[in-house]
């Protein structure tokens, strides 16, 4: 016997059909048309519900540290040095303090699962991934949050970083990173990457080819190790700005590229857009992958959030929705597949992206759901719409009201 159904639920998989959800314990029991059942209903009212929104690519270890930083110089955002100037200042209970207002506002905007980026490096040390682990460990009522350890100001040149990365994935990292961006041997650092990635056997997330120009473009190399190492489906890049650089034609060789090595990309909107064009004063580039192109030539995409509140992006409200949205306007995607593809950037691909084998709206899943107030994917994406209710692993974790207008009598 359920223990309560969602009905009248549009769930995009059935198409123009409405559906109930039959949810025992913390598990999805069935999902039909039709579910009569003696226990507590919710009304989803034809609204659109999805499994919850999974967050790819965060990083809650330096979030919300904008106040402490010095201002930008003019144009010039030297975001990972005016993060390392105060990284001396950060305890485990600052992070935690800081990361959990961040995971506060994930939660409230349908988030239920979650890969965040901790840096590691002897200025910072094992401080941001014990304040996150321990932020984790609060909100796995609502939210399933996993680690990636990275060396985000270099590992070959970097003395005591990587002893740091081994402690992380002895400590529980689920997946490793890098960003040879930041490193004098970028061909070393990615090679490390995948070398602990098979010692440990965790998937790899990198920040990777973030540039203005297409010069000398990490993703290759990372394309040809994924496959000399049988890790296709394994790896994702993050930011990989460079390839909105170069043609479109030259984009979709590497989109298909990328789709033959099972190499993901994730797209992060509001960083990109900030960070990326500082070289003009005029004619300011975008920046943005194109993610609608590339997964349109196989390569599995996301869309996710990256920084809030900090040099690399100062504002924020970990609303993914709204990184679909404005990945849409800016790369002016106005079909409804495209959009509702958009919308999958948030949910089936970003799952399929961390190898979630128990995601979505399907018996035997637990019951990880998010109504939202719109009507259908694409919907969703368009207007920014809120989520109403979230439910995590059967319980009731959200719930938000549609504000109530007082016209004149």
């Amino acid at each position: 016997m359920p223990d309560l159904v969602i009905k009248n639920a549009s769930v995009p998989a059935w198409g123009d059909q409405l559906v109930d959800i039959a949810i025992e314990g913390e598990t999805i029991a069935g999902v039909a048309p039709s579910i009569q059942a003696d226990c507590p209903v919710h009304d989803a009212e034809g609204l659109l519900v999805a499994a919850g929104l999974v967050e790819t690519h965060i990083h809650l270890d330096k979030s919300r540290i904008i106040d402490r930083c010095e201002p930008e110089t003019k144009r010039l955002p030297e975001a990972v040095r005016r993060v390392s100037d105060v990284k001396h200042t950060f305890t485990v209970e600052d992070v935690v303090a800081r990361a959990d207002e961040t995971v506060r506002n994930a939660v409230a905007n349908g988030t239920t699962r979650m890969r965040t980026h901790v840096e590691v490096d002897p200025k910072v040390g094992m401080r941001g991934f014990e304040g996150v682990q321990e932020v984790a460990k609060r909100w796995k009522w609502a939210i399933d949050i996993e680690i990636c350890v990275f060396p985000q100001e270099g590992l070959t040149n970097s003395p005591g970083t990587d002893e740091l990365m081994v402690e992380g994935l002895k400590r529980g990292a689920t997946a490793v990173g890098a960003a040879p961006g930041y490193d004098t041997d970028h061909a070393g650092q990615i090679r490390r990457v995948f070398e602990l990635a098979r010692e440990f056997d965790v998937d790899i997330d990198m920040h990777l080819d973030f540039g203005n120009t297409p010069d000398d473009l990490d993703a290759i190399l990372t394309c040809e190790l994924a496959k000399e190492h049988g890790y296709e489906g394994r790896v994702a890049i993050g930011h990989a700005t460079k390839l909105s650089t170069l043609s479109v034609d030259k984009q979709k060789e590497v989109a298909l590229r990328l789709a033959d090595a099972g190499v993901a990309v994730t797209v992060l909107p509001a960083t990109d857009l900030f960070l990326m064009g500082r070289d003009q004063d005029h004619n300011v580039r975008r920046g943005l992958v194109d993610a609608n192109m590339f997964a349109e030539h196989g390569c599995n995409c996301s869309l996710s959030t990256n920084n809030i509140l900090n040099p690399f992006t100062p504002y924020g409200d970990c609303s993914l929705i709204r990184m679909a949205n404005l990945h849409a306007n800016v790369l002016q995607v106005s079909h409804k597949e495209r959009l509702a593809d958009c919308f999958a950037m948030l949910t089936d691909r970003s799952a399929k992206l961390l190898n979630l084998k128990d995601y979505g709206i399907a018996a035997g899943n637990p019951a990880d759901l998010v109504i939202i107030d719109a009507a259908s994917p694409a919907d969703a994406v368009a207007r920014i719409a809120q989520p109403l209710a979230v439910f995590k692993r059967g319980r009731r974790t959200v719930t938000r009201t549609r504000p109530e207008l007082h016209p004149p009598h």
